[in-house]
């Protein structure tokens, strides 16, 4: 089983960047758990979404506590909270970031990456410059690196899971995909 956990901020569209995932996964025909876990949260709020892989049907439906890896929506996170806490050794850390990995403090320990899905979330105009939205494009890299799912996955996932500006979007995550 594979166990990824999510951080980002609340309006950044952390959670539907699971949920696009995991639909994009199943259609790998994978079993796959999407879900957020909430609180008093509201717009700019740190939040957390999890996603569970496996090739056979999942029960376990607690939070993850040791995720194989992190993926970071906001980079402002990685000096505000330890998103290392219980990752695996050899974990991957996914960083929406304009940063090179070897300039952030935990490259060495883990494996990390990074990718500025901001810049390619406003060259697609998705969100506003003050408020970008990189969930597509943080898509676009999770499943390349992670190689969890083909584009053409990914992109039915995003056409069936977003309403506002599909192709857009699509675009967004395959450039974020090729940049990965």
């Amino acid at each position: 089983m594979v166990e990824i956990r999510f951080h980002g901020r609340g309006g950044q569209g952390t959670v539907v960047a699971s949920k696009i995932l995991a639909d994009a996964i199943a259609k790998e025909d994978k079993w796959v758990q999407a879900y957020p876990e909430f609180g008093v949260e509201r717009r700019g709020s740190p939040v957390v979404a999890f996603i569970r892989i496996n090739d056979k049907p999942i029960y376990d439906k607690s939070r993850i506590y040791a995720p194989d890896h992190v993926v970071v929506v906001d980079p402002t996170l990685v000096e505000a909270i330890d998103i290392t806490e219980g990752l695996k050794p050899g974990g991957m850390i996914i960083i929406n970031s304009d940063r090179r990995p070897e300039d952030l403090p935990f490259h060495g320990k883990f494996e990390v990456r990074t990718i500025n899905a901001t810049a390619i979330a406003v060259k697609h105009k998705l969100g506003s410059l003050a408020a970008p939205i990189v969930n597509t494009a943080i898509a676009g890299a999770v499943i390349k690196i992670l190689g969890l799912a083909k584009p053409e996955s990914l992109a039915t996932a995003i056409r069936d899971g977003i309403a506002i500006k599909p192709d857009d979007n699509i675009k967004a995550a395959r450039e974020a995909y090729e940049m990965a």
